[in-house]
């Protein structure tokens, strides 16, 4: 290739992402199939879905299975800013049933989630922070998908100690404004503190099917802690996202001057 020539898949991205953001080609469009591109419009097939790759990447386009390719809802990345999105304010706001809501209503998009909340036995590691038996039902769970609009963008799930979550509000389907983390603090266990331990990692078979997306498409995996002032670890979330529809951001103060 000639030094500074625009590759001819990238020129088809430029072109379509172009389509795309102006408003020619709206969320929910369907695509034309690869080889349709091919036989129109004389396109090298690894240069269709080099292209197609690349707006997938950039969460402009999404691939169904058996179905086709579809341009996305969400043609903006979801910021997740850790460092406010828990406070009282970002969690409760307009009634927000938490910070995902939040998130999502910023965008200009309606939040849903379906829940499942159950007692379970839960994973070692989740036992190791919430310190509790990994013999028997011993957490509450809340089991989410997470949608903006139609478009499935997060599942998470939540554990709970049992002693602090049974029979509690934190069993309801709905748990009102501002989410597990309000409740909590109104049963005496409010989070002082956060840790999130983030890894990027191939999705299992049953996450990507819930999330819609392929096989090979990265995920952020979040290990989400809350901790009271005493140190106790009352929640442990385990969110996974699409690398490539979610920004992520941390502030943070260090030394200051004396």
């Amino acid at each position: 290739m000639t030094e500074g020539k625009t590759p001819k898949w990238l020129q088809l991205a430029n072109e379509l992402e172009q389509e795309i953001r102006n408003g020619d080609r709206p969320p929910g469009s369907l695509l034309p199939q690869i080889r349709e591109l091919v036989d129109t419009k004389g396109w090298a097939y690894d240069t269709v879905r080099n292209a197609y790759r690349a707006l997938e990447d950039k969460g402009l386009i999404v691939s169904r299975k058996g179905q086709g390719t579809y341009v996305s809802s969400i043609l903006e990345k979801i910021h997740r800013d850790a460092t406010s999105r828990y406070s009282k304010v970002a969690r409760e706001a307009a009634g927000s049933r938490g910070a995902f809501d939040t998130e999502i209503r910023n965008l200009g998009m309606t939040p849903k989630s379906v829940s499942q909340v159950y007692r379970a036995q839960p994973p070692q590691k989740v036992a190791e922070i919430l310190g509790v038996s990994r013999r028997g039902k011993s957490t509450a769970v809340r089991e989410r998908t997470m949608y903006a609009d139609d478009t499935v963008v997060q599942v998470a799930t939540s554990y709970f100690p049992g002693d602090v979550a049974f029979g509690s509000a934190l069993e309801q389907e709905d748990t009102g404004p501002g989410g597990s983390i309000s409740r909590l603090a109104e049963l005496g266990y409010q989070q002082t503190s956060m840790t999130e331990h983030l890894e990027i990692r191939q999705p299992g078979k049953d996450e990507a099917s819930a999330l819609g997306i392929p096989a090979d498409r990265p995920v952020v995996e979040i290990t989400h802690i809350g901790r009271t002032a005493d140190g106790r670890a009352v929640e442990v979330c385990l969110h996974v996202v699409p690398a490539n529809l979610w920004h992520f951001s941390y502030s943070w103060s260090v030394d200051q001057p004396e």
